[in-house]
């Protein structure tokens, strides 16, 4: 017997119907929706698909997604990383969408994992370590075994600070007394965690700091300081370099690029790629300060 289709003109379909569109059976479309994988929406404890979200994603896989034309980025904010996309945006115009918008590491891997980004920027912990602790984050997603993870550069961590505060001193454990106001990164972000890690490098906790602002960017932190409102952030040091603030290194860290192995191919990202390589980002990187580009665009886990 012929199977029912859904008509040309739903807006959404059923389970049975997005299957018979896609010529597959339902419990695999519910393991897409498990996964992340396909475009739904549950409605009175029933899966729905939008028909043209669907159609959109069928055409993004096609070819390795090399017809898209879009690159939407997410995750650790980048001071370089922010300013090439911008120029490349510019340099785009209207024929593609290229965006970044730092959420955090935590929160850009679950954005990826939902398919509603492109790319993630991750830092997490430092550079020494970065081969083990990157894969070993990605891995606790379960569309890890879908994506891969570029280098983008390594780049200088450590304590941003206002010159006052700099001019009477410089020694970090100093910096843990109450009378300091720390702006502190909220859960999930790759400035937090290295952070936390600072503090138990000198047995300190998080609880013990003058926490008098919670910042959702390394910005924000940064703007937090210079308006007074807070004396110490942790931060990169191209940051510190932008707001005019002086910086207390402690040590570097690796930033690093996850997104789905189509993706990798699509010409937007091998653009995105190029300009990393290109002599103006290593010239924009040294007025920065606090970067290295060597292996810039390297895969560095996800060939498997």
């Amino acid at each position: 017997m012929a199977a029912v289709m859904s008509h040309p003109s739903d807006i959404f379909m059923s389970v049975k119907q997005v299957a018979e569109y896609l010529h597959l059976n339902e419990k695999k479309i519910y393991a897409l929706v498990n996964e992340g994988g396909i475009p739904a929406t549950k409605v009175t404890g029933k899966w729905m698909f939008p028909r043209e979200l669907v159609d959109r994603w069928m055409l993004d896989s096609t070819h390795g997604g090399l017809l898209t034309d879009r690159l939407v980025i997410s995750g650790g904010e980048d001071p370089l990383l922010y300013h090439l996309i911008q120029d490349f945006a510019r340099h785009a115009g209207a024929h593609a969408l290229i965006s970044y918008t730092p959420t955090g590491t935590r929160l850009g891997l679950e954005l990826l994992q939902a398919n509603r980004i492109d790319a993630c920027g991750i830092h997490w912990g430092p550079d020494s370590e970065s081969h083990l602790r990157h894969p070993a984050l990605l891995s606790q997603y379960s569309q890890h075994h879908q994506w891969v993870l570029i280098r983008a550069f390594r780049r200088e961590q450590g304590l941003m600070i206002h010159a006052e505060l700099a001019a009477k001193t410089r020694e970090i454990t100093s910096l843990f007394n109450s009378r300091y106001r720390w702006a502190i990164r909220q859960s999930g972000s790759g400035s937090q965690r290295f952070l936390l890690e600072l503090l138990s490098h000198y047995g300190i906790s998080k609880d013990e700091l003058n926490n008098q602002v919670n910042a959702l960017s390394e910005r924000e932190a940064a703007a937090a300081i210079v308006m007074k409102k807070s004396d110490v952030a942790p931060g990169a040091r191209a940051t510190a370099k932008e707001y005019g603030l002086e910086f207390i290194p402690f040590g570097w860290e690796s930033f690093d690029i996850a997104l789905p192995r189509n993706i990798w191919f699509r010409r937007l990202f091998q653009d995105l790629i190029s300009r990393l390589k290109s002599q103006p980002c290593q010239a924009m990187s040294e007025r920065l300060t606090g970067y290295n580009l060597e292996g810039a665009g390297d895969l560095v886990w996800g060939d498997d």
